[in-house]
């Protein structure tokens, strides 16, 4: 009982709303997490009305965003917060002090290299029994920030146009960022705690009044019936996202606790429980571990959309869409009939930070460094390199498998559901298997739940690999249709 009286205190920040996580029975970093979420959302509609930019300098805006994060990681993690400006100041001195040749690839070493240092140092103070939420969140987002704006800084200086893709010309910088904006751009209080990681250009359009206008610009309001550009209000889909957050926090709660992905590698229920039992608690217990992504990526979606950043456009029938830097896409993700459709709706500013600093960088085996990278950025865990290994031969195996056989199921209608039926559950299943190590951590309760399902997924996909031949995208376009995807798959698709 001391044990557990004592676990809802620890923490690495402040100790104010001890009495609210004593009351609760929440750990305090988790209480302190939501605190600062929550007054964040109440700062960002503030700062959309009183600080807006006819209202206040852009100045005053980064100034006022960079305060209030600093406070924000301050009172969450306490002098650990220390890590993170370090950080910041050290990958500002190396944008201005290091030739542009090499921006790109100082700024990417030091910044990982610190972080995995990090990562490790947590490993040995910790011991498995880390935080829900530390310092290495904030870090994991600013180590994100940094390289990206350390590569579009290379683009924009240091490469002829000709030479970028079209993505990279769009968000190529063509100079270096004063401090305060610098300042702004990786410690603002919208994104300061659980990000995401968004483009600097977009940040500065955002700050300087123009971020709405940009994307309303692009549509022929005139042909509409409009005299002017509207002025689309982000409150529907702040009251949205915060419903799902809502919904989110009362499943963590309560499914999360119920069904614990301990529970896997239990002796006793290992060896009382069939495969086909054991199969089915690794979806339940997974799906139980979701909740808690959900409301904390919805979250800090709706703290931007509060502060009027996030709008992506106007869809044909003239709706206002938020979801620029939305992490997830709960229903594709629930209803994914394939590898690559889930992981392209699960993280996505992430996934988008790996294709533009690695995969569409990388010289050769792109698939499998963006999920080496994407393993040392998560951190040095065994449990996350087991999943990321794992996930490099389901990519491989499912992009075999649905390139040499879908196209038989296009239609009839109802050949085409069922075998949307077959794929969503192949996929959910597989996703389980693979991600479980990523929630077990450690090396020895990893190769148990494997061994315990006999490492099927591993065999199938060494199989598919060996039997199914590799057909080639060109040849493949002449024989089906557009594959259905997201509003995120034209930029994912080459990565998955």
């Amino acid at each position: 009982m001391a044990e557990a009286a004592r676990i809802p205190y620890r923490t690495t920040g402040s100790t104010l709303l001890h009495p609210l996580s004593d009351f609760l029975g929440i750990p305090l970093d988790q209480v302190n997490f939501v605190a600062c979420q929550l007054f964040a959302l109440l700062a960002a509609f503030w700062f959309r009305l009183y600080l807006s930019p006819s209202h206040a300098s852009s100045a005053v805006r980064h100034t006022f965003a960079t305060i209030f994060g600093v406070y924000f990681a301050v009172f969450c993690f306490g002098w650990y917060s220390i890590h993170i400006f370090m950080l910041v100041m050290i990958s500002y001195s190396i944008l201005n002090v290091a030739s542009i040749p090499n921006i790109h690839r100082y700024s990417f070493m030091v910044a990982m290299g610190y972080l995995t240092l990090c990562h490790i140092s947590r490993i040995y103070i910790f011991h498995y029994g880390i935080l829900t939420t530390d310092f290495s969140g904030p870090l994991m987002i600013v180590i994100q920030k940094i390289t990206t704006l350390a590569f579009q800084v290379h683009d924009g200086i240091g490469r002829k146009a000709e030479e970028l893709t079209a993505e990279q010309n769009l968000f190529a910088i063509k100079t270096r960022p004063s401090l305060l904006e610098y300042l702004s751009y990786q410690l603002n209080f919208l994104s300061i705690i659980a990000g995401p990681c968004s483009n600097f250009k977009d940040y500065i359009a955002f700050i300087e009044g123009r971020h709405v206008q940009m994307k309303l610009s692009e549509v022929s309001w005139k042909q509409k019936g409009h005299s002017g550009l509207p002025d689309p209000s982000p409150v529907g889909a702040v009251l949205h996202k915060l419903s799902i957050t809502l919904v989110s926090l009362l499943l963590f709660l309560t499914l999360t606790k119920s069904f614990p992905a301990t529970y896997l590698v239990d002796n006793q229920f290992i060896s009382k429980s069939s495969f086909w039992s054991r199969l089915g608690f690794l979806y339940v217990a997974m799906q139980a571990s979701k909740p808690k992504y959900y409301f904390a990526w919805t979250l800090a979606d709706a703290v931007n959309n509060a502060a009027g950043y996030g709008f992506s456009g106007v869809d044909k029938t003239g709706n206002f869409h938020w979801d620029l830097l939305s992490n997830l896409n709960i229903k594709n993700i629930e209803l994914a009939t394939s590898f690559k459709m889930y992981v392209e709706n699960w993280n996505i500013q992430t996934t988008a930070w790996l294709k533009r600093v690695c995969y569409d960088r990388a010289p050769q085996y792109p698939t499998a460094l963006t999920f080496l990278l994407s393993a040392v950025w998560h951190g040095v865990y065994p449990g996350y390199y087991f999943t990321f290994v794992t996930g490099i031969f389901m990519t491989l195996a499912a992009r075999a498998v649905r390139n040499n056989f879908r196209h038989f199921f296009v239609s009839p209608k109802p050949l085409k559901t069922g075998y949307d039926i077959v794929t969503w559950l192949v996929t959910q299943l597989s996703v389980c298997y693979t991600v479980a190590p990523f929630v077990l951590l450690a090396v020895e309760p990893t190769i148990k739940l494997y061994k315990s399902l006999y490492f099927h997924m591993h065999i199938l996909c060494v199989l598919v690999l060996l039997v199914l031949p590799i057909r080639s995208q060109k040849h493949l376009k002449r024989q089906q249709l557009p594959i259905q995807g997201t509003h995120n798959s034209d930029i994912n698709e080459k990565a998955k």
